[in-house]
């Protein structure tokens, strides 16, 4: 038998070294866009890109690793196209690769800033090694940096660029970053959190227009200001990366459809990561996870199914982030409109803390701030649980979480 995996990311690597650990001794066939070995997403705003982390770290095994492991990895080696009936990929090259099972991992792509000016040199996005090595190169002491966009990655960026000593104007068109993942009173904290830092937090505001300004860039914002710049940083989201599932036929939405057991709606076809949209046996609805938690997680899952295990994905959603002196944990599923109410447990304006989204008073979500000796552990049973909670008795830090 063959197994292919198209995507060199953390989903695809970790299914190929799944599939080694599993017992399968046939071909395996990694095929990568990139022209680096799989590595991992996180150090490119975390670690790395803040200096503490060398380049290596970030890779998911050393390249010797696949040879010794007898994965035939494709690096430069991009799909086109995928024939479901003939059991092919088709790559740029010209080649066709037949397949047994196949897995997409094929991951996800920033969306861009669409503006006038969004195309010259210095506009610059986060998502692969050398976006941290470009962007890396421009933050330094002096230098004046334009995030456009309150997400994580902005916000990452943006204390990245306050840790080399760059001056930073971070534009958000919501009214708060992070508005709608964390709600309001959270939100609140990392806006506050930012300012206290020196960034320069423009809300409710976008971008008109780049242009070429002194010896870089100029972004001028919705409120006509003029802001200069020797680098704009973007991150707008991100949306996954179907094309070619969608061209072979492949149920769509928000993602490669897959169900529980990661398989698509083509035989002998599974998706793991952040381009396949899974029926979630807990939460009872389809999900789309962009963090690296469930790439590390799902792309071993989906090498089992492959394999013909009973396989059934039911992790809960988890990711973390790291800015400045404030560390945190999330777990659960809390999209805008899905919960009636958030509970604060502990000092928020001190951000150490712990926060709940409940709906119809159970909590979906939970998350952590600065609250290193009790961890995500406890808030993940809470969450996983599945329990009506008393909202003041869970807001009362005197309580155990366990006994409410």
């Amino acid at each position: 038998m063959t197994m292919v995996i198209v995507g060199g990311g953390l989903a695809g690597a970790k299914a190929a070294e799944t599939l080694r650990a599993e017992g399968y001794d046939g071909r395996v066939v990694l095929v990568c866009a990139e022209s680096e070995p799989p590595y991992e997403r996180p150090p490119l705003s975390k670690g790395y890109l803040l200096g503490s982390d060398e380049r290596e770290a970030a890779f998911v095994h050393p390249v010797e690793w696949y040879a010794q492991h007898d994965v035939d990895l494709r690096l430069g080696a991009r799909a086109t196209s995928l024939d479901p009936s003939m059991h092919g990929v088709d790559l740029a090259s010209g080649e066709r690769i037949r397949y047994d099972r196949l897995l997409l991992a094929t991951g996800s792509v920033p969306r861009p800033l669409d503006v006038p000016g969004a195309d010259l040199d210095g506009v610059l996005y986060l998502r692969e090694l050398p976006d941290a090595d470009r962007i890396k190169a421009v933050l330094g002491d002096g230098r004046q940096i334009v995030i456009v966009g309150g997400g994580w990655i902005g916000l990452e960026v943006a204390a990245a660029a306050r840790h080399y000593g760059a001056a930073v104007t971070a534009l958000e068109v919501a009214d708060l970053p992070l508005q709608r993942v964390l709600g309001d009173d959270v939100a609140t904290v990392f806006a506050d959190l930012h300012r206290e830092h020196g960034v320069d937090l423009r809300l409710g505001t976008g971008v008109e227009r780049v242009e070429r300004g002194g010896d870089g860039l100029a972004v001028v914002d919705s409120a006509g200001d003029r802001i200069d710049a020797d680098a704009v940083v973007v991150g707008v989201g991100i949306r996954p990366a179907v094309e070619v599932a969608e061209a072979a036929g492949l149920a769509i939405e928000d993602g490669v459809a897959v169900d529980a057991s990661l398989r698509t709606s083509a035989p002998d076809i599974y998706a793991a990561g952040d381009v396949a949209a899974a029926m979630h046996p807990v939460l009872r609805t389809r999900i789309r996870v962009e963090h690296w938690a469930n790439a590390l997680n799902q792309g071993p899952a989906a090498a089992r199914s492959m394999l013909g295990q009973d396989v059934v994905y039911d992790e809960l959603p988890f990711f973390y982030t790291d800015q400045y002196d404030l560390g945190m944990e999330y777990i659960g599923h809390a999209p805008p409109g899905a919960y009636d109410r958030v509970v604060i447990r502990g000092d928020l304006a001190g951000r150490e803390f712990q926060a709940f989204w409940l709906a119809d008073g159970r909590a979906i979500a939970g998350m952590h701030v600065n609250m290193w000796d009790d961890g995500i552990d406890p808030i993940k049973s809470v969450v996983a649980s599945g329990r009506k909670l008393d909202a003041e008795r869970l807001a009362d830090r005197t309580v155990p979480l366990e006994a409410v």
